[in-house]
């Protein structure tokens, strides 16, 4: 009875903690999408505030992914709605998250994998605190205890109203040139390694794609800060085993000038840069099974209004 009694306790225990966690994360969480909310990541998460189904194109990465794509000049070339859900040094697991996030929404006909991501390493405890953060997100948010409103401790609705502007895209016209125009020639380096937890990681990212009945991509920006042969040939041998699409554009003829397509010496792209990009992908992604022109759609019309906007930026 004695040995019943302390397994009764301990269940006691672990569903009242159960309980406590779960009515802080009902709290920590945030009631909206942006920032003021306390949504991390709010550009990239403005995702969440997109109309359900109106996303065709969605691009997953880190800096490189959201400096280097504009979704607005996407939208002007092909009529093609897409959305970047790049945010600082990111992580597969993260990267997961993020597609999980749009998909209970979008319902996206191409997801693209930046592939920076893909070689940054991933430590197991970020694995394990993201998992749980899934289920119990006081674990994501538990820093906002100092910035919560009464509204935390009410009812009220979570939502998701706030859109960014660039449809996650960041806009920067500083240049600072980059002087290592040939990192990309061949050398005799094996090919980069993938550790396994990446490999898995992606796996699972395409193996997501396919549920939801998306094309997955793998696309390599333009970086000779980040990019080399070696990397080169070690996402191109795994995408092959894979059988997984991958276009590198840092040996394609994208018309990048280092002098001028970088604003921190060939770290990330500068506005320049990613029209060069965009224009590219307009191309490549032109005709691309499921992707529809809507710019005649009126549904569509607030990209039209943005896309203005937009062009009313870069013309000043």
């Amino acid at each position: 009875m004695t040995y019943c009694k302390r397994i009764l306790a301990w269940l006691v225990f672990l569903a009242g903690l159960l309980g406590l966690l779960l009515l802080a994360s009902r709290i920590c969480i945030p009631k909206n999408n942006d920032s003021l909310s306390g949504m991390e990541q709010a550009r990239a998460n403005g995702i969440l505030a997109e109309p359900p189904e109106s996303i065709d194109i969605l691009v997953l990465g880190d800096s490189e992914a959201y400096t280097s794509f504009s979704p607005l000049l996407l939208w002007k070339d092909t009529g093609y709605t897409s959305y970047t859900c790049g945010t600082n040094s990111q992580r597969l697991p993260y990267t997961k998250t993020m597609l999980e996030r749009a998909l209970e929404k979008q319902r996206p006909k191409l997801v693209i994998l930046e592939t920076l991501a893909i070689y940054r390493p991933i430590k197991l405890d970020s694995i394990a605190s993201d998992e749980a953060a899934k289920y119990l997100p006081v674990f994501r948010y538990h820093n906002r205890w100092k910035d919560l409103h009464w509204n935390d401790f009410t009812t009220a609705p979570i939502t998701a109203t706030e859109q960014a502007p660039y449809k996650g895209h960041t806009h920067n016209e500083t240049v600072d040139p980059c002087l290592n125009v040939d990192y990309m020639a061949p050398t005799q380096e094996p090919a980069a390694t993938i550790p396994l937890v990446n490999q898995y990681y992606v796996n699972a990212i395409q193996e997501l794609c396919e549920d939801y009945g998306a094309q997955f991509l793998l696309l390599s920006t333009p970086s000779p800060v980040n990019w080399n042969y070696a990397r080169h040939e070690g996402i191109a041998a795994f995408a092959q085993e894979q059988g997984y699409e991958y276009l590198d554009l840092n040996l394609e003829n994208v018309g990048i000038d280092w002098t001028q397509d970088t604003f921190d010496k060939g770290d990330h792209l500068n506005h320049f840069g990613a029209v060069k990009v965009t224009k590219f992908l307009s191309n490549y992604l032109r005709g691309k099974d499921g992707l529809i022109d809507h710019r005649s759609d009126p549904a569509y019309g607030d990209w039209n209004d943005k896309l203005k906007a937009y062009e009313n930026l870069i013309s000043h």
